[in-house]
Order: structure tokens, then sequence, then C-alpha cells
């Protein structure tokens, strides 16, 4: 049996949501296997252009940068044919961007419910819809969307979320069935709480406001769901991403890869 390469040498990828966090470690992943990447999101204009330069520096790869609004339908679909135009292909779209709010259902303000399906779940929708036809044109692609934990369980307080993370997985699954026979899979990544910035600053603020140590908040808020008491690293996201991006996930579609600890085992 011969082992099947992860190697994505002149392969293109789009990852929304790819400037911080999550979306940059994925993007720097799939770098560091060949592909060429175009970077998408928000954040300071000069941090950004050092997230490129040093992606293309680090790996050997051509990296592009489009700021697309993900509440924009027309701006989510020049994103892809940018990239498309750029390269010439398209093999991998990641749609990593995504908001959060948290508030009880009958306080939860109208705009933030619609900007959440909005971002999380409907940017997918419009970059899926423009990345097919390519992609078919291709013989081959793969569409992984990460989702969450909360795409398979609920929590309190987090109604758009936790619809948004659920559609995404019914669209995975649906948009699966219809490309497999065109050589596309669509995958869905299921991460329990990752240590993001945004979620390493909470920490300390979280203690003073509930009186407890910072590994009580740690242990007993955020990873209180995940058995292992661990957040999720990033490269185990990323080992994740390679499978599904690569040959060697090809007889994977419309499947939901739970990375949570065993949080939604229960």
């Amino acid at each position: 049996m011969n082992a099947i390469s992860t190697d994505l040498g002149g392969q293109t990828a789009v990852i929304t949501g790819s400037t911080s966090g999550i979306g940059a470690a994925l993007a720097d992943g799939l770098a560091a296997a060949g592909a060429n990447i175009v970077l998408n999101g928000l954040g300071d204009e000069g941090e950004i252009e050092a997230l490129r330069a040093s992606l293309a520096e680090k790996h050997g790869v051509e990296v592009r940068y489009h700021s697309a609004n993900m509440m924009k339908p027309d701006e989510i679909a020049d994103l892809v044919a940018y990239a498309h135009s750029e390269f010439g292909r398209l093999d991998i779209l990641v749609n990593n961007a995504g908001i959060q709010h948290v508030a009880k259902i009958e306080d939860f303000p109208v705009e933030k419910w619609d900007a959440i399906i909005a971002i999380n779940l409907t940017s997918a929708f419009h970059t899926i819809r423009a990345a097919v036809p390519v992609m078919r044109g291709q013989g081959r692609g793969r569409i992984i969307n990460l989702a969450s934990a909360h795409a398979l369980v609920a929590s309190p307080f987090k109604a758009a979320y936790v619809a948004a993370k659920h559609g995404i997985l019914g669209l995975t699954r649906t948009v699966a069935l219809e490309v497999a026979e065109a050589g596309i899979t669509v995958n869905a990544i299921c991460p329990g709480y990752v240590k993001t910035p945004l979620v390493e600053g909470q920490i300390a603020d979280t203690a003073k406001a509930r009186g407890i140590s910072e590994e009580e908040v740690v242990r007993d808020v955020m990873l209180k769901a995940q058995p292992t008491k661990k957040f999720v690293e990033y490269d185990q996201l990323v080992g994740l991403l390679l499978y599904l991006a690569s040959d060697a996930g090809a007889s994977c579609n419309g499947a939901a890869f739970p990375v949570d600890g065993g949080w939604t085992a229960a």
C-alpha cells in the first residue's frame, strides 16, 4: 500500500476570516503544505500585510489578500473570482469567518442575530455557490466549513450562533450530496474551545467578574463541557484540515468531525 501524500503544492486555497486566530493558523498550515493562499478578514492594514508577507516568505508560496466583507454577497463572489483570476484555479475553500454574541433570547438584539446569521452561515452559501462551478470545471475541489461543537449540541444564550452552526452542518451535507460525483468533497470541522487571543483575553476578565482564579475559569467555565479539560490546539485543527484537503481525505464527504475533547460524545 502506498502512502497518500498531503502535499498541496500548486493548489490554491481561500480561507475566510484568516487574518487572525484560527483562520490564520489554518492558512499557515495550508501554506506549509505548499498551497498558494488568499487571505480574507478584518484588521489593521499593516498587520495584515505583515502576515501576508510572512506566510509567503516562510513557506515559499504566493499569498494574496482580499478584503471582502462577509455580509456583502457581491464582495464574497468577487473574492472567489479574484482567487481564480490570480492563480487560474481554486482547489480549497475554507469557510471560517464568524462572530459571536451571548444574550437571553428575549433580549437578543435583532441586528446581532442578522449579523451572525449573515457572517457565520450565509457567507458560506455565497462562497460555495461561487466556488463550485470552478471546482466542477477542474474535476476536483475541497470545501471545508469550520462549524463548531455547537453544530452538534446547543448551549443557552447563543441562539444565533447555534442556529448558524447547525445551519452550516446542513449546508455541508446538502452540497456534499450534490457534488459528490464531480470530485468535490464538502466536510465540516467542529472544534470545541480553542485558545485564541480573544479567548485568552477573556480569562482574566472572567476570573475578576466571578471572583475565582484563572485556573477555575478555564476548568469550570470555559472547559466545563470538554472532558479533557484542555483547549483544542491550532495544530490539531490544521492536521485534520490537511487530511480533508488532500487526497488522503478523498472518501470523506458530508461529514462532521468533532475536535472537542469529547464534548459531544455524551
